[in-house]
Order: C-alpha cells, then structure tokens, then sequence
C-alpha cells in the first residue's frame, strides 16, 4: 500500500463517543446495534455479539450491555437463548426495489466527480462482523479501511467509509482516495464491476459524525449501505455512507418495467 498509516483499530474512541452524549450508555448501544440489523448489516438468523465482546469494544460494563441486548430483545429484533447467543430475528417488512446497476453506479461516479474528498483514515485492519458478513470474509481476515469526508459548496456533505478485501491487492495512495471515486479505482486495478446492493436507512449522528459533518449530536442522517460484486459475483467492495438529511436526497424514477430507465440519483 502506498500510504502507510496502517495500524491497530482501537476500541477507545467508541467509549468517549458513547460518554459524551446525555443519553443512557445501555440504550446508545441498542442505538447502534438496531440500526446495523434494521439496515441489514446484521441480516436475518446472525449472531450478534456477546455481553463480554460488547463490553470490550465499547468499553462498558456486561451489566451495561445486557441491558442493551435486552432491549433488542424488547423490540423483537433479536433473540437470546442461553447456550446459543443473541441471533438476529427481524425480517425487513418489504422486498428490495430493482434498479439498473448501469444508471445507478453512473450516479455514483457523478457524485464522486462533483464533490470534494478530504481522507481521514486509511488503515489495513482485521474486519468486524458487519464488514466479515457483507464481504463474505473469513474470521480475522484483513480489509482496507478508507474513511472520507466528502464536501460540497464548502460544507461537509456525508461521511463515507469504504472496506476492500486485502486479499484483491487492491494499492490506493492518498491523492487517488482523494481525487478518484472508489469505483474507479477498483476498475483501474483491473476489477470488473458487476452487480450491487444497497440499503437505505435513516438513523441519527452521533458525537463523531456529529464532529465531521458539522451537525448537531442526534441530528437527522440518511444511511446507506452498499455492496459491490464483481462479474463473477463476488464481493469487492462494502461501503458505508452517512449523509447529512439537510443536503442529500435520493430521488428514484419509476417506469415501466422493461424500458430499462429506472435509476436512483442525488438530488
């Protein structure tokens, strides 16, 4: 990798984040926990992780978690049996609606021509479950992590953090990350890009992206997850994307089956 700011993912910054805003620790990790499964990041049947490793990446007390894995619970997102864990039982109320990945990727590319893209983060880090799942990863197996701040007309516009699989052998340096959509840069390296699928949610910025997007802590924030295969139908590239509500839309043209117009776009 060219730019070399690989280092260990600590789980710090998660603790002060979650102490710093006035709203119960137990209940800003159901927060979270409940956006990544009603998003499908912790898709059906899934388990989520225990007390103990809740407790080490957040840095509170297994009392604290309990009391968040209970809560899920309460929602009938999850399930806890003793001897088998917490597993994922929501289901998504209404099947995905089709686009073209021709129209829609062409949307992303014009997006990432028009913006301005400042690299906060570029680290090789073992993946987290969300990330494992989405990629179709082995445990421990090793992605890139990229994270960006994309700006328009001066201001923030959405935060965005892209995961590639070490093992393509994918090299981004600083100024492509910064001047190249991810798309591109996957093509330039030879990959084929085939099909894709995206989630999108609404959830609510904490005190980090709160900070980078220059919101305040629980504003308003369109969420989308997307992955990306290659023509062999595997998984490439896994990218999670946080918009400000008051700047991004995304507007879906419908038309009749078949005539092959249907696309998502930035309005």
């Amino acid at each position: 990798m060219a730019t070399k700011q690989i280092r260990k993912n600590g789980h710090g910054a998660n603790a002060a984040a979650l102490r710093s805003l006035p709203v119960p620790l137990y209940h800003q990790i159901f927060l979270l926990l409940r956006d990544e499964i009603i998003s499908g990041q912790r898709p059906l049947g899934t388990l989520v992780p225990t007390e103990q490793e809740l407790s080490r990446i957040y840095g509170v007390s297994r009392i604290t978690t309990r009391r968040a894995l209970d809560e899920l619970a309460q929602s009938r997102l999850v399930e806890r049996k003793r001897g088998v864990g917490t597993r994922v039982i929501f289901q998504p109320p209404s099947p995905p609606i089709e686009a073209s990945i021709e129209h829609a990727l062409e949307s992303l590319l014009t997006l990432g021509r028009n913006t301005k893209v400042e690299l906060v983060e570029l680290i090789e880090e073992e993946a987290e479950a969300p990330v494992t799942y989405s990629l179709a990863l082995q445990p421990r197996e090793k992605v890139i992590r990229a994270v960006r701040i994309r700006w328009l007309e001066g201001q923030p516009l959405g935060c965005v953090v892209s995961y590639v699989p070490s093992r393509l052998g994918a090299s981004f340096t600083r100024a492509e990350l910064e001047s190249t959509p991810m798309l591109r840069l996957l093509e330039m390296a030879g990959m084929k890009i085939g099909t894709a699928s995206q989630t999108v949610s609404a959830t609510t910025a904490d005190a980090t992206l709160a900070n980078m997007l220059d919101v305040e802590i629980r504003a308003p924030i369109l969420r989308i997850t997307r992955t990306v295969y290659n023509e062999a139908g595997e998984a490439i590239l896994f990218t999670l994307a946080r918009y400000r509500s008051d700047r991004y839309q995304i507007r879906l043209d419908l038309h009749s089956f078949g005539d092959g117009r249907e696309a998502g776009r930035r309005s």
